[in-house]
């Protein structure tokens, strides 16, 4: 066995055994360490296949800013979790049957799948030496599909603007800064002058 295949099943069992355990684990806060201890592997995954880029991307993004806020969500809300799962066995026939059917399609989608001649040829062809994973996979985003990019970009912007504008609650009862009235305010009206007599308080 070479150390590549070593490092394969490595991260194959930990990430298998992370995942199973992200929804086999009683605390969330649990659950959500596992899910970041699964992203790690299959960043190591992604690494072993050569796709250096991917792997990064799943670290920083998921794992830095995804699993991250779900942990903070968790612990910060104190959601109760024990009266959310109360209808676990209620609903648990439809939530296996529509898990059924998820996958019996995956099933038919990967079986039916058959490369076209063109991709197999691009698969074929020798990468310059020159060239980097992710210098490749840059000039494929930024030119053949530049405008999708940024239309994702868009989307996602719009979607954040949306979450902060539904979620910004102004209270009458908060004292806020406000810059223009700070600007305005002259020297007279900020400070004042007094003149304290010698061997007297204020």
């Amino acid at each position: 066995m070479t150390v590549a295949s070593a490092f394969f099943y490595l991260f194959s069992s930990v990430m298998i055994a992370s995942a199973f355990m992200v929804i086999a684990a009683r605390n969330p806060v649990h659950s959500v360490l596992f899910l970041i201890l699964a992203f790690v592997n299959a960043s190591g995954l992604f690494i072993l296949l050569g796709a250096e880029f991917l792997a990064m991307i799943l670290v920083v993004v998921y794992v830095g800013a995804v699993a991250v806020l779900f942990l903070f969500v968790v612990m910060m809300l104190d959601v109760d979790f024990a009266e959310l799962k109360q209808g676990f066995l209620q609903y648990l026939p439809v939530g296996a049957l529509i898990g059924v059917i998820v996958a019996i399609e995956l099933v038919l989608v990967v079986g039916g799948f058959t490369p076209s001649s063109a991709t197999l040829a691009a698969a074929r062809a020798p990468t310059p030496p020159d060239v980097s994973n992710t210098m490749a996979l840059g000039l494929v985003l930024y030119t053949k599909h530049v405008y999708f990019f940024q239309a994702a970009g868009m989307i996602l912007l719009t979607a954040m603007i949306g979450a902060i504008v539904l979620t910004l609650r102004h209270k009458p009862d908060v004292k806020r800064q406000d810059i223009s009235e700070q600007n305005a305010r002259t020297r007279e009206e900020a400070m004042e002058i007094r003149k304290v007599p010698s061997r007297t308080g204020v």
